[in-house]
């Protein structure tokens, strides 16, 4: 009897599942959601060729300066840096005198203590430091943002999803909003203080455009610093920013892969070795 109850009252479970199922998806297809502005005009980034791509890749140290460049004077007044060093610079192609004296000119000074008064103070930044915040806590930053919090830039391209395509498509990505998708979506028109950008997730971003004309920076090695190259340039310098070791990485992986080639390779000379005697 408890056996009979328990499976009239599984079917019956069952049952209500098979309804609900049903119910969902009659619904979604006689009653399809309508598509949102986002889902409308939303772009995917763009592909981006950078000499770190790949099984292959390395980095190109003139880039990285290059991008360092475009951080230094457009990027550092807004974005933290927090978890790379000034001496790190080195591992991008700078001389230890060249990151002593980047360290020492950096605007903004290291947060101290006068040893005479104990009152709080600023010190130059010297190799070993990280590169200094640009605002003193999240409540400044919000303050000089339009309450928009400018997240540190130095795993950027591994918080996002095609971190370093995602960057650059970013920065190059800022137009007009176009006026047939107002016409669909009149209720999605960018607010003030917001700028239109496809790339972004919600299409409005608060950050202004931080490239708005070519030769925003003159390269010291000549290069032509139009917006393209220079978004380029920054993104890849922040890609080795979220990944200094990649080069590491990817000898390392293609010299396991030779070892277990090899290895493999006298593993079955071996095997060939021993049972060759033996009749099957």
């Amino acid at each position: 009897m408890v056996r009979l109850i328990a499976s009239i009252v599984g079917a019956a479970f069952v049952l209500v599942l098979g309804i609900a199922l049903f119910g969902s998806i009659s619904g979604a297809i006689t009653d399809p959601v309508a598509p949102s502005a986002e889902s409308v005009a939303h772009k995917h980034p763009k592909e981006l060729e950078l000499a770190s791509n790949g099984v292959f890749g390395k980095f190109d140290r003139r880039q990285l300066q290059r991008g360092f460049q475009v951080y230094k004077e457009v990027c550092s007044a807004c974005h933290s840096l927090r978890l790379v060093s000034f001496r790190d610079l080195t591992k991008i192609g700078y001389t230890d005198p060249e990151v002593k004296a980047i360290a020492n000119q950096w605007v903004i000074e290291q947060p101290s203590i006068n040893p005479e008064t104990g009152e709080p103070a600023t010190r130059k930044n010297i190799p070993s430091d990280r590169f200094p915040l640009p605002f003193a806590n999240e409540v400044a930053a919000r303050a000089a943002n339009n309450n928009a919090l400018p997240p540190d830039l130095s795993l950027i391209t591994k918080a996002r999803e095609d971190g370093t395509a995602y960057v650059h498509s970013l920065l190059t990505g800022y137009t007009t909003q176009p006026a047939a998708l107002l016409k669909e979506f009149p209720d999605i028109k960018t607010p003030e203080g917001l700028h239109y950008n496809p790339y972004f997730a919600n299409l409005n971003i608060a950050m202004p455009p931080p490239l708005t004309a070519d030769g925003q920076v003159t390269y010291a090695d000549g290069t032509k610093p139009t917006i393209e190259q220079m978004s380029t340039d920054v993104s890849a310098f922040l890609t080795w920013t979220a990944e200094p070791n990649l080069e590491a990485r990817h000898a390392a992986g293609f010299a396991s892969i030779i070892f277990i080639l090899i290895f493999c390779g006298l593993a079955w000379g071996a095997y060939q070795n021993v049972w060759r005697d033996v009749k099957h």
